[in-house]
């Protein structure tokens, strides 16, 4: 595995902490973002986690943005006019993702119960990937990472793809169960602590670096 405690770090170590110094402020600032977003916002951030499987962060935002206009969260109307309205562009999977807002809607008073009760993130996680329909293993570590919460990593195809470029793993699984995602995560820990950035700040790095730019 790489690592930049090596006398002579790999030149894609060395690239990698370039820029690491680069967008460190910025990082930590949206981080920090993350930390403060207040609890009135949580359901506006897992419709956001349950929208952007196979489809554009950018648009995901923008359809949530107006989920929250409408107020969503206090009126009773479909969304799925919205994830299909072509101004924003198209959210995939709208007809299905439409269902899944709404049940998200019914059931997060309990989801907002468990927030503020449980305190070991991982175990959290699992009970939204249980209870939650349309929350798999990443979309659940995305949630909780986009408000606050540490300890998970968000192994979306912009990661696993640097875990390959990095020598972490030989390829990209076809598919993911909750077993090989927790194996991958404790890799993604272990490649985090060899280059000495805090993992958090690692997935948002390696994001950025595919995207261009750092949105949550």
């Amino acid at each position: 595995m790489l690592s930049a405690k090596d006398p002579k770090p790999s030149r894609a170590v060395t690239r990698l902490l370039v820029e690491y110094r680069l967008r460190a402020v910025e990082i930590r600032q949206k981080l920090r973002e993350f930390r403060e977003v207040p609890e009135d916002e949580y359901f506006y951030e897992l419709l956001y986690c349950l929208l952007t499987p196979q489809s554009s962060a950018v648009t995901c935002a923008a359809a949530v943005e107006e989920l929250r206009r409408r107020n969503f969260a206090g009126t009773s109307f479909n969304p799925e006019p919205i994830l299909r309205k072509p101004k924003q562009g198209y959210v995939r999977f709208h007809r299905m993702k439409a269902r899944y807002l709404l049940e998200a809607k019914l059931c997060f008073p309990e989801i907002q119960k468990r927030l503020r009760n449980e305190v070991n993130t991982c175990q959290l996680r699992q009970w939204l990937v249980r209870n939650v329909r349309g929350l798999g293993m990443k979309e659940a570590s995305h949630f909780l990472r986009n408000i606050g919460r540490t300890d998970v990593v968000i192994l979306d195809r912009h990661i696993l793809r640097n875990m390959v470029h990095y020598g972490v793993i030989r390829e990209i699984p076809k598919t993911l169960t909750v077993k090989k995602y927790l194996e991958l995560e404790e890799q993604f820990n272990k490649l985090a602590r060899s280059v000495g950035i805090p993992p958090d700040e690692l997935d948002l790095l390696l994001w950025s670096q595919e995207t261009g730019f750092i949105l949550k």
